[in-house]
């Protein structure tokens, strides 16, 4: 029991994790974390914090990272769908600046591991979503970092909760200000 299905992705330490899934008249039954599992296809993190959150339809939360407290998460949707983000920040990497995005939701049951040094967001396409991640370091309130959800340089192909237009997305005051990669390249020199 609690077997995984680990992909691989186009950036090199993202992985997609597909759980099994005992069904039956009951309805279902799923593990969502098995250390063992876990460190057998390659994710042995020890994670110290879990967070929750609950976002409307047209949220956009990202792309956040931590600068000198770098966190591994294990994210997944427990309620409703979001487009989920990464973002490459390893300084060295072929694919710095790249980005890979995947759709989570309850119905599919897929979680997405991201490993420190990336930076994170999503954006709610149902009416309402939670969302639950694991973290390898604690938050540190003091250490926050983020890039501007639409930076050209970056590319991101966000797609649009049915009818809504990006001037109807409800982000922070904080997220509309971070930089772009340029910038944060540039801070890092």
């Amino acid at each position: 029991m609690g077997k995984i299905n680990v992909e691989t992705c186009d950036i090199e330490g993202l992985k997609i994790i597909t759980p099994t899934v005992f069904g039956d008249e009951r309805g279902y039954f799923m593990e969502t974390y098995n250390y063992n599992d876990f460190k057998e296809a390659g994710i042995d993190q020890e994670f110290v914090q879990d967070n929750q959150s609950s976002s409307k339809k047209g949220v956009l939360r990202g792309l956040h990272f931590q600068k000198n407290f770098p966190q591994d998460k294990l994210v997944r949707v427990v309620n409703g769908e979001v487009f989920d983000v990464a973002v490459d920040l390893r300084e060295g990497s072929k694919t710095y600046g790249k980005w890979f995005g995947v759709l989570l939701s309850a119905e599919n049951k897929k979680q997405f591991f991201i490993p420190k040094n990336f930076a994170h967001g999503f954006i709610v396409l149902s009416e309402t979503a939670e969302f639950c991640y694991k973290c390898t370091d604690f938050y540190h309130p003091n250490d926050e970092g983020g890039l501007k959800w639409d930076d050209p340089e970056i590319g991101v192909e966000w797609p649009l909760p049915e009818g809504m237009t990006r001037e109807d997305l409800t982000i922070s005051d904080k997220d509309q200000k971070w930089d772009g990669i340029k910038a944060y390249t540039e801070s890092r020199k």
